[in-house]
């Protein structure tokens, strides 16, 4: 289809005018000096939301100031689920994931329906992103129609839609494993023991390869890697596909650029063809997951070896986090923050550096995994890494320094 921008503008302004008429029946028909929640229950058509809000424990939330956008879903649009799936969300057992629920049709502030038409996407009190868009004449939010718009609220507005709205309740590996064309991927995840990392919290933004992509790969480099003595391999290149923090496919354009749990950074753009990292094609974007979001590639990043100063820049980077870390008694995390960085350096390798340089850094790396007290394990992670700085500049860097 052709894109057309005087169409565009005329379907806008057309569909502000309607909104403005509906804006000022809404206004009539509602009292705005009500909150969100005393909104719903006397409009006589939300009861199971309202049932559901009270269940999740969220009636304060929507009945303090602080404004929200809420896409409430009607009686009708409940009765499309699964009567034994709505009854097992309302059970107490299952509150958190009710809550989920629910706040997957929230917004911070107050959004309304002219504001919402020129949004391609809009992050809920949930952490996901709920896509906006038109479907003829009509505006969508994920799978739902908005039916009715802009019933204002003394702390927000309520737009009415005809769908409920089901957030992803899988994490990043569990995604990856039910999607069914991550499979090695999968495997390479598990052999490097990052599965439960990647499982946590986060929240993280991760390429993820295809089956076909690593199929690409020279005959023989899977089987390799997979092997347990090149564990420490497998580890670098997949650390190379993950960024800390959830990162939308539109913010990492802005940006250029990523920094991965490698401690390298991969290059981000926009052709013709569609969204790069590095020399791969993002062929499906935003997956949203419980913990982080899946852009899909259809090659796998190879890290190349570290030029000087990316090493050094590593290193500093480093200390400057660690330092402070040490200094408030968190003597732990200092160790994983040194260690990270020094074993990413002997992962990937320095440019025009001898053996012997190298050979100091394995075994510091090795003299920390005997040493069990994690303040002396810091100070021999710390004094390998000043020395590998000193290896690499003329000038050594002591600073920042830890408190005596």
């Amino acid at each position: 289809m052709t894109f057309n921008p005087a169409r565009k503008k005329m379907r806008k302004i057309m569909f502000t005018a309607v909104m403005l008429v509906a804006a000022t029946i809404s206004t009539a028909t509602f009292a705005q000096e009500k909150t969100i929640v005393q909104t719903a229950i006397d409009a006589g058509n939300f009861k199971t939301l309202v049932t559901a809000v009270k269940a999740a424990g969220l009636v304060d939330t929507l009945n303090g100031h602080t404004e929200f956008t809420v896409f409430a879903p009607t009686d009708a649009a409940f009765a499309k689920v699964d009567p034994a799936t709505l009854q097992s969300l309302l059970k107490p057992e299952n509150k958190s994931q009710l809550a989920q629920v629910l706040t997957y049709h929230v917004l911070s502030g107050s959004v309304m329906a002219r504001d919402a038409y020129d949004l391609n996407a809009a992050p809920t009190v949930n952490g996901q992103r709920l896509n906006l868009d038109f479907r003829g004449d009509s505006l969508q939010v994920g799978d739902a129609q908005i039916v009715v718009t802009d019933i204002p609220c003394s702390n927000g507005v309520i737009h009415v839609i005809d769908t409920v709205l089901i957030p992803e309740f899988k994490t990043i590996p569990a995604t990856a494993q039910a999607a069914g064309q991550f499979n090695t991927l999968v495997a390479a995840v598990g052999a490097a023991g990052l599965a439960e990392v990647l499982g946590s919290e986060g929240p993280f933004t991760v390429f993820a390869p295809t089956d076909e992509a690593f199929s690409n790969l020279p005959s023989g480099t899977v089987e390799t890697l997979l092997k347990p003595e090149n564990k420490q391999d497998l580890i670098n290149i997949l650390k190379y596909h993950v960024i800390a923090g959830k990162v939308y496919a539109s913010d990492a354009v802005k940006a250029g650029k990523a920094s991965t749990l490698l401690g390298r950074s991969v290059d981000i753009g926009l052709m013709a063809s569609g969204i790069t990292i590095n020399n791969a094609q993002v062929v499906a974007k935003n997956i949203d997951t419980t913990n982080g979001v899946i852009h899909v590639i259809d090659a796998v990043l190879i890290p190349g070896v570290m030029s000087r100063t990316a090493a050094m820049n590593v290193l500093a980077s480093a200390i400057s986090e660690g330092a402070p870390v040490y200094n408030d008694g968190n003597h732990g995390k200092c160790c994983k923050l040194y260690m990270d960085a020094m074993e990413s350096i002997v992962g990937a390798g320095v440019e025009s550096t001898d053996d012997q340089t190298m050979e100091m850094v394995s075994a510091t790396l090795r003299m920390a995994e005997r040493t069990h007290d994690t303040t002396e394990r810091a100070w021999v992670l710390r004094r390998g890494m000043d020395s590998l700085y000193g290896s690499l500049s003329e000038a050594r860097v002591m600073k920042p320094q830890f408190r005596k």
